[in-house]
Order: C-alpha cells, then structure tokens, then sequence
C-alpha cells in the first residue's frame, strides 16, 4: 500500500549529473538566487551593501531581473507594490544592519496590506551572531529581533545547506494568508564561500489553503438569509483574494448594500446598484451600517479608518471573516470565521437563500445623495475638481498608488478605482514616501499600462531619489505632486487643534527642473489644465513629472461630535 507520504520525486539522469557534477565558481549567494528561480521568481529588489555582496555577484549568473532603487525603504515600497499586483512573493535584497533596517517602514506597510514581500538580508560573519560584541561594521546584537514585531515569519541562516530550506519556507510563509513580509538572514561568510552543493534545480512552497470551518459559515448562511436589512463592508482581504467576483456575486444573491474600505478599493463596482461607495468616515454611512440587522465584513480588522475613527458601533449581528487571526474580533464581537476571504466567501454562496429587497438600491441612493449634499455644503470645488480630473485621466486599466496626503485622503472616500487591485495607498501603516517607489515596483510588474503615483510636496521628498531609479530602468510610470508648500495635512490638523500650525512649513526645489535634472521630462500645471497635462503625461512612454502647485483642504470629519 502506497501513502503520498512515501512517495519521492526521483531525479532525472540529467539533474543527477548536475548535482555530482556542479559547475566551479559558485558561492553561498548562488543558493540564495537559484532558490528563488525554483520558486518561481523572476525579478528581485534591492540594494547592495558590502555584507551582502555574495548575494549581487550571484545575480550576473542567473536570469533573474534586478530592479536596484537608492534606498531600501523604497526597494520596499517597490517589492511590496510587486507582490500586491502581482499576488506573487516578491524578493527584496538588503544588507546588514543600517541597509536592513531602513527597510522596516516599508516592511509594517506590506504587513498592513498583507503584501507577500520576501525580504532577504545579509548578516555579519557567523563568530558574530549570538549578541557578542565583535566589532563587525553593521554589527547589530541581535538584528533578527529588529523585525519580529513586523514580519510575519523570521529565518535565520547559518549554513549553506540550510539556504534553500529557509527560503522555501519564508516564500510558503508571505503566500500563505494572509499574505505578508517574511525576514531571512543569511551570514557574510556563509554568502561568499565556495559551495559543492548542487545546483538548486526546483522549488515545493505551496501556501497553505485557509478554508472556513463549515459549521460557521452553516450559521453565516443562514443569518444573512434571514436578514432584513443585510450590508457588507469588504476590506483589503477580498482583493488580496482576488474574491472580487464572489462578493459581487454574494452582495447580488443577498440584495446587500457593500462599502469598500480604504485598503478595500475596488473590491465592489462603483457604479453597482448596491454600492455604497467609499464613504466609510461620513456618518451617514456609519448610521447606514449600523442599522443593518446582520453585517457581514470581509477582510476587514474594522480599524481606525474602516470604523470612522471608532465611532461605528454596530447594534446588528457581526459576521467577519478575517484571514488574520490577530484582526479577529479585535474590534467588535462577531461570528468570527477564520478563513481566506475567497474560501469563505464561496462556502457562504453555495448555502445562502437568496433573498427579495427591492428598496434596497433606493436606500443605497438615498444615503449617497445625503452624503453629496453633506459634501457641496463644504465649498470643496477646488478639490473636486482636481480629483475628477485625476479620474478622467488616467485609463480605466491603470492603477494608481497614492502617497499619505489630502489628495489621497479624498480619494480614499471619493475616487473609483475602475476595478479591483487598482488603486493602492500607504493607507496601512500610514508611513510618507509610498507612492513613487511603490508605483515603479507595479511599472516593472506590468508594463503594459502606464502607471500613476500621486504624492505631495513633503512626501514626494521621501523618495526624489527614485527619479534616478525611474529613467536608469525607463519605467512608465507619471508622477503627480501636489505642492502646497508643506505637510498639508498636519498643517490642517494642527491649525484646527492649537489653532495655528507648527513645523509644517518646508522650503522645497522646482519639481519639473529637478525632474528634468534626472532627465525626466517635467511640467507645471494648473486645476484648469491638469487633465490634459497628466492625459498627455500617462500617454508618452517611460517617467514623468506633473507638479499641481495648489493648497487643497479636507472635508469636515464626521467623528468629533
């Protein structure tokens, strides 16, 4: 009798001799890069660093495609964007200590969003791990526990042969969901010494499938048939799923309104009938929610920005599928199902009823008129200009990646994405200088559509460097930055709370000749001419530069009383 467990692949004549016979020259780097090959992967991240330069010389003998940015928290922003367009692990090549930990910014953002990031960075020599003091430059007492609190999973390397063990096992890691950053270290002199071990030749990293327990999504099914008033709130989850067209097939089946999260953008269709849009930080769509006599929230923690600040306080039935388990019933009390949003989200329509509401599109109008008055009450043209402008723009296939600015805040609440996997911010971790790495990260994912990234002026600071980046790889990516002279935000934020603003105000270069300095073709705009300086912009091949010198402000939050 058989079991799949005693069955084992046998090498081929041709890997045999392979692995008797392997080629002279290799190094430890040449485990690290064929390993990722096996897997699967097909383009690395990252910056060089002198512990780490094993891992780089291996790259000239492989046929893996190096993307080197000038910074590694944004080589991060960058691999996090590949993975989250990609749905693939994507690597990310980092030194010791200093290189290492300017990635960990980048690193909170992808565990935020669950973007699947295998970061892998060198060590100092193997005499010095274990907290002993040596001297090494870079040397940090314990780097590994530097990340812990980040990561999903951490590897510590301290042979050769361990190598292709510990990748495979970071890669099963940042796909199994929810998807998320791994760590892996490998020492200095492990990287650059000669190796006999054959030539790495595949990869077995299969992610682990988190499906629902049945008896849960039995009494899922079940409430939700019953439902009077049913409403859906989708999170980051269902894209990270790629469960788009299941929900839109549940929401149907079940007449349920749906509200898209910020990190959740795409997930239903805009226009739907039973789309509530965006417009989670407006009470009247906190009071909309609820009201509902059964919530169903899928891949959604219900944080600060998906609750209005807190404010939500649901008096229905809560059902939340959540793929993280730290996320679960974090928040609310809930029938808490532990499941991969696409998994559960098909258990729950092979058994829901479906059910008859025809007043629900006519709420679903009601409550989004409610919240276009609340807003044309504000005098908020300026800013509604300028992000439907943003809209007509850029084509319907393209994403977007938005840094933390006013721009973004509105879009979060106000722009449709034109489909899932789409539009894309540092909303997560809420760190500056996403949205230019992130967006030529997505350029070398697909390079087919030209890709937006809008910044302002402070964060657009963050990652100038880029434009370098940008031209050197001739990326299609079009950057829009809102100059208003400052932190705009925090401007608004201090000036509302202390009624003036402090450290907000910051000298800054021309844009457009700073772009052109890198050989990146740059033009000032205007709200009247915008659409059709960035039209034109998205149009011609490889990076450019829209700089949009304007002040622009928020409207009214609704969570202070």
């Amino acid at each position: 009798m058989t079991h799949d467990h005693d069955l084992v692949l046998r090498p081929t004549p041709a890997q045999t001799e392979a692995a008797l016979n392997p080629p002279p020259g290799r190094n430890g780097g040449d485990l690290v890069v064929e390993t990722l090959a096996g897997l699967g992967a097909t383009t690395v991240f990252g910056l060089p660093g002198q512990h780490a330069l094993g891992m780089f010389d291996a790259l000239r003998r492989s046929d893996l495609r190096y993307i080197g940015l000038r910074v590694e928290n944004n080589a991060g922003f960058a691999a996090d964007a590949y993975g989250r367009i990609t749905g693939e692990a994507a690597p990310l090549l980092l030194s010791t200590g200093p290189g290492a930990l300017m990635s960990l910014a980048a690193l909170q953002e992808a565990a935020a969003a669950s973007a699947p990031v295998l970061a892998i960075s060198s060590q100092v020599p193997t005499a010095g791990l274990g907290g002993g003091r040596h001297g090494y430059l870079h040397e940090l007492p314990d780097q590994a526990a530097s990340f812990r609190g980040v990561v999903k999973s951490v590897h510590t390397v301290r042979t050769q042969s361990q190598i292709p063990s510990a990748i495979e096992a970071a890669w099963t890691s940042a796909l199994t969901a929810p998807h998320g950053p791994v760590w892996v270290e490998i020492p200095q002199d492990v990287l650059l010494a000669e190796t006999s071990i054959p030539v790495v030749t595949g990869g077995d990293a299969f992610p682990d499938e988190l499906p629902p327990r049945p008896e849960l999504t039995a009494v899922a099914a079940d409430l939700l048939s019953r439902a009077s008033r049913p409403a859906i709130i989708a999170g980051g989850g269902v894209v990270r799923a790629d469960a788009s067209g299941k929900l839109k097939r549940l929401a149907e089946a079940l007449r349920a309104p749906v509200v898209t999260t910020p990190g959740g953008k795409g997930a239903f269709p805009w226009k739907h009938p039973l789309s509530l849009q965006s417009w989670l930080e407006d009470r009247h769509t906190t009071d909309f929610l609820e009201d509902a006599d059964v919530l169903l929230v899928v891949g959604s923690g219900l944080g600060e920005l998906s609750s209005n600040y807190h404010t939500f306080k649901p008096r229905g039935r809560v059902i939340q599928i959540e793929a993280d388990l730290g996320k679960l019933e974090s928040n609310h009390p809930a029938l808490g199902i532990h499941a991969d949003a696409r998994l559960a989200l098909q258990a729950l329509l092979e058994t829901v009823s479906e059910r008859e509401d025809p007043t629900a599109p006519e709420r679903v109008r009601a409550l989004l008129a409610k919240v276009a008055e609340r807003i044309a009450s504000q005098e908020l043209t300026l800013e509604q200009q300028v992000l439907a402008s943003v809209r007509k723009a850029l084509p319907a296939d393209s994403p977007s990646f938005w840094d933390m600015t006013i721009l973004a805040y509105w879009a979060w609440s106000a722009f449709d994405p034109k489909g899932p996997n789409h539009m894309h911010s540092a909303q997560g971790a809420g760190g500056l200088g996403y949205a230019f790495p992130a967006a030529l990260g997505a350029a070398v994912a697909d390079p087919t559509h030209p890709v937006l990234a809008v910044s302002g002026d402070g964060g657009a600071l963050y990652s100038i460097a880029e434009l370098a980046t940008a031209r050197q790889y001739d990326l299609n990516v079009t950057w829009l930055i809102v100059d208003d002279g400052g932190y705009g935000i925090l401007r608004e934020y201090m000036t509302d709370a202390f009624g003036q603003a402090t450290a907000t105000e910051l000298t800054r270069p021309d844009y457009a000749a700073l772009a052109e300095s890198f050989g990146v073709p740059g033009v000032r705009t205007t709200p009247g001419t915008l659409e059709a300086d960035l039209a034109e912009a998205l149009a011609s091949p490889g990076p450019s530069v829209v700089v949009l010198p304007a002040v622009l402000r928020m409207f009214a939050p609704t969570h202070l009383g």
